[in-house]
């Protein structure tokens, strides 16, 4: 097998490797508020908001890789 006879699209490659990005992300914001409610357990309740809005916000990066991954997988009709 050459590789002329490869066919297909590499967008899912390209997903795999744009979701290590959020991934990272998400990792960073739950460490953080470990980090910030450990130093100081009385504020965890103010932090755990920036928590949630920094995961959804991590998140949301990997499902825009993931739809413009299907969005360019396909040709246009």
């Amino acid at each position: 097998m050459t590789l002329a006879e490869l066919t297909g699209d590499i967008s899912s490659i390209g997903y795999g490797l744009a979701a290590i990005g959020p991934g990272i992300g998400v990792g960073i914001v739950f460490a953080a508020y470990i980090q910030a409610t450990a130093r100081q357990p009385e504020s965890a309740g103010l932090t755990r908001a920036y928590l949630f809005m920094g995961f959804a916000l991590s998140e949301a990066l990997a499902l825009f890789g993931l739809a413009l991954a299907f969005v360019f997988s396909h040709p246009a009709a």
